[in-house]
């Protein structure tokens, strides 16, 4: 069952490197305050590299003025998630969180097979809002689609 507005997100651990890789609880990112989290299927593939995360590094300096924090996961390992941060000049404001057995994203339903592609399993793309740990909002994108995931959208439904 994929996850809904209202609920709270599923405990979980993460990795980040940050002097030697780091692990990370939902309560560590999610506990306290806003996070605007946004999922990409892998690091370093097209869209996510040329649309997705640009658009949030872009956008950084309006989602803190806003008190929002930014999150980008991927079903990927820490190693991975760090290297695609400074290939694309990510801000140290936004956290390159690896979700590398894809345990937080399937617990979320938000899960996406992609082994047709040599993918395996890989997370959906989406943005989620929470508050406090809770889900205050949640975008998910259709498959092959980028549209309701993006910053600038995102932005005008935080914004209204």
């Amino acid at each position: 069952m994929t996850i809904q507005v209202g609920d709270r997100l599923p405990e979980a651990q993460f990795n980040v490197l940050k002097d030697g890789v780091q692990v990370l609880s939902t309560e560590d990112i999610f506990g306290q305050g806003k996070v605007l989290l946004f999922a990409v299927p892998g690091a370093f593939t097209p869209t996510c590299s040329a649309r997705h995360l640009p658009g949030y590094t872009d956008q950084t300096r309006r989602f803190a003025e806003l008190g929002i924090r930014l999150v980008c996961i991927a079903v990927n390992d820490a190693f991975v998630m760090d290297a695609w941060g400074k290939s694309q000049n990510t801000p140290d404001d936004i956290l390159m969180l690896a979700d590398g057995n894809a345990e937080f994203t399937r617990a979320l339903g938000l899960e996406l097979d992609a082994s047709g592609f040599g993918m395996g399993i890989r997370s959906k793309r989406y943005a989620l809002y929470s508050e406090d740990g809770t889900v205050k909002g949640l975008w998910v994108e259709a498959p092959g689609e980028f549209k309701v995931s993006a910053a600038e959208y995102v932005l005008t439904q935080l914004t209204g």
